[in-house]
């Protein structure tokens, strides 16, 4: 039975990577009943862990949806990856979700992609629950972990609990419980019963202090978000509980606080109110504002192309979703769409906003994991999410609407790749397999590149790193039987231009039909911008007919695709049409294409090209003894150290490198650490290369 939307919770799990996401989603489906036993990530058996290779590796790849119900409330979770490969997973997670559990480890506390998927939040304005996890491991420390989460953050946590005892020694473990600083209770979990009871008892003595500081802290956070509340804090130290969890609500869902939890989800302490909470403090659909677009098409309901649009959270709004997520899937292809508004029925067919092609809803699934149950009702409420099969043509970022009301939402963004390799079929046999195989993997993975080279033979396949492209690679091979023949991963570089040139081209050539003829200057210039590559143009409406302009234009954004000079993806550039000129009956589509494409061409080949490198931020983990060899490693790496601290007994290196000297580099970090240390990076932004890189390239 579908909830009332008021009561659907659609959340992310997140974090960075080994913080305990997995295991905490885990536990939150054994207390909710879906699982009769909880899994564990180390044995491979996590309901949401569900893939060979996320098994094998001890890690989460994709991201999983599943629904579970709790007090009351539908939950739709998705577990998302937190190694940085896999970011692509969290973006477009949260792009559609409207709430989100941010899980830290006591013991690392706030790390570097724990940063990266807070910006993501940040970015789609996500309301956030903290849960600081194994409270229970050696070196754990709740107050470090508050205090990181509000400096390197800029957040503002509210602790609604803090740990009775924390960390663990030779004789045991010293974490026991956690205070609930609402109540002022203490709660105990029973490890038979693997938490699923628990004692609710009175705070011991040499906890009391604490807890009532700890609650002052909560109680004036709260009271300061109210004027009204203020003055009654201020004559009687206190708030009403039920004043105190609407005030929290209400903060949330702005985003002025993040009510923050702790426990142990691995040894069954404390996901219950972490769960409570997902209802208490997190957003319905309806508690989000009306999603914003534009129409489509022009002249259709009175209206124009781009004019905005906007559809409430209701059934009795004209259908709109989000495709976020393409599974592939022997029994065809499984879309999770978030459904925005209206109703997504079984057997009708939708509008795809972006191709303006009409696509069939043949069936509606519930999704858990890798098993899925058919919709009893053959409809899906705005506010829930669910997974369709039937579509063909749609990707990722695709909206899916009602034909009659068109509107296309913004879609995701993704990251540029910083990382390709060269594959080819081991048979010529297996090349048109191979080329099947590369588009579904694309239209599944959305930082998934594939770029046939017709004079080697080979595709250039590029992805966010080298985990990426392996995993990918073991795909090929086991989920479709392909055997293919891989070459060493390289650098993605991108080529700009340090200036500005122009290049005039007059097409004038005979043909059989009669002469033809086509003029256009076009120039190239350094440019930055929300886009890699910008196309401009100076005509004016006048100056040209507006076909031969989208034939123009159109050919221009085919021709970028083709890259600079080096064959590399162009970057930080603008493509502006200075002036054209076409003559009456010499001017055809064929005449402009040859042009503009000539034009194209000889500007970049004229151009002084310069070639940009990633450049990962990365963070250096390591014990004292080993900082200096690991300093020297990097320095020699042309990494810089920007910042170094300390995070009890461990330092902490903020590092920037260039990725082309990273290959390797987790082999080399365990050999110099006697793999006491560790690191993680992201893509952190495009620099210019060494001009050494380029001539070795160009020859």
């Amino acid at each position: 039975m579908s909830a009332s939307i008021d009561h659907i919770r659609n959340i992310g799990i997140i974090a960075h990577i080994d913080a305990g996401k997995t295991t905490t989603t885990e536990r939150i489906l054994y207390y909710a009943g879906v699982v009769h036993r909880p899994g564990g990530v180390d044995e491979g058996t996590t309901a949401t862990d569900f893939d060979e290779e996320e098994a094998k590796r001890g890690i989460t790849i994709y991201s999983a949806a599943i629904t579970c119900h709790w007090k009351g409330y539908s939950v739709n979770i998705i577990d998302t990856p937190g190694h940085v490969d896999f970011t692509a997973e969290v973006e477009r997670s949260l792009r559609v979700l409207d709430g989100a559990v941010v899980v830290f480890s006591a013991m690392e506390g706030v790390e570097a992609q724990s940063e990266t998927v807070w910006r993501q939040a940040d970015k789609y304005n996500v309301p956030r629950i903290c849960f600081i996890n194994k409270m229970d491991r050696i070196g754990a420390s709740f107050n470090r972990t508050f205090e990181e989460i509000k400096r390197r953050l800029r957040a503002n946590p509210v602790a609604l609990q803090i740990p009775i005892g924390e960390g663990s020694t030779s004789t045991g473990v010293s974490f026991e419980g956690v205070i609930d600083l609402i109540k002022m209770k203490s709660l105990y979990y029973d490890k038979e019963s693997m938490g699923a009871n628990f004692e609710v008892r009175d705070i011991a003595d040499e906890y009391l202090e604490e807890a009532r500081e700890w609650r002052s802290k909560m109680l004036e956070a709260v009271a300061e978000l109210d004027e009204k509340v203020l003055e009654q804090y201020y004559e009687t130290e206190d708030i009403p509980e039920e004043d105190l969890l609407r005030l929290l609500r209400e903060a949330t869902l702005r985003g002025d606080l993040q009510p923050t939890f702790c426990g142990s989800s691995l040894n069954f302490i404390g996901v219950q109110p972490v769960l409570d909470a997902v209802g208490e403090f997190l957003p319905s659909p309806l508690d989000r504002p009306p999603v914003e677009g534009i129409n489509p098409q022009p002249k259709k309901r009175g209206g124009e192309a781009g004019e905005p649009e906007s559809r409430a959270t209701s059934v009795d709004e004209p259908m709109c979703g989000l495709v976020f997520k393409i599974q592939t899937d022997k029994h065809g292809d499984l879309c999770f769409i978030r459904v925005y508004s209206g109703q997504l029925k079984s057997g009708t067919r939708l509008l795809n906003a972006r191709t303006g092609k009409k696509e069939l809803i043949s069936q509606l699934w519930r999704v858990h994991a890798d098993s899925r149950e058919k919709v009893e009702t053959d409809s899906i409420d705005a506010g829930d999410i669910a997974g369709v099969i039937g579509p063909k043509d749609a990707v990722t970022g695709d909206t899916l609407c009602d034909i009659k009301h068109p509107i296309l939402l913004e879609s995701i963004s993704f990251p540029e790749t910083v990382i390709s390799m060269a594959v080819e079929p081991e048979s010529s046999a297996d090349r048109k397999k191979l080329e099947e195989t590369l588009v579904k993997l694309s239209r599944q993975d959305p930082t998934f590149k594939a770029i046939p080279n017709e004079e080697t033979g080979q595709t250039i396949v590029s992805g966010m790193g080298e985990l990426h492209l392996e995993v990918l690679r073991n795909r090929m091979q086991k989920e479709f039987n392909l055997s293919v023949r891989v070459h060493k991963p390289r650098v993605s570089y991108r080529e700009t231009v340090s200036a500005a040139v122009e290049k005039r081209v007059e097409f004038n050539r005979p043909s059989a039909n009669g002469n033809l003829y086509f003029c256009v200057k076009l120039r190239l210039e350094p440019f930055k911008g929300e886009v890699p590559v910008s196309i401009a143009s100076k005509l004016k409406p006048e100056d040209l007919d507006p076909g031969l302009v989208k034939v123009m234009m159109d050919t221009l954004r085919m021709g970028v695709d083709g890259g600079g000079q080096v064959g590399f993806p162009l970057m930080n550039v603008q493509f502006t049409v200075l002036e054209a000129h076409s003559r009456e009956g010499e001017t055809n589509d064929a005449a402009v294409e040859a042009a503009v494409s000539e034009a194209l061409h000889g500007c970049i080949m004229e151009a002084k090209m310069q070639l940009l490198e990633p450049i990962m931020k990365m963070e250096v983990v390591t014990p004292d003894e080993f900082r200096g060899n690991i300093q020297a490693d990097l320095s020699s790496r042309n990494a810089s150290v920007l910042n170094s601290e300390w995070r009890g007994d461990l330092c902490v290196m903020e590092v920037e490198s260039p990725l082309s000297q990273l290959f390797g580099y987790s082999t080399q970090i365990r050999s110099l650490s006697q793999g006491r240390a560790s690191f993680s990076m992201e893509p952190l932004k495009y620099a210019p290369a060494p001009p050494s890189v380029l001539k070795e390239m160009i020859g």
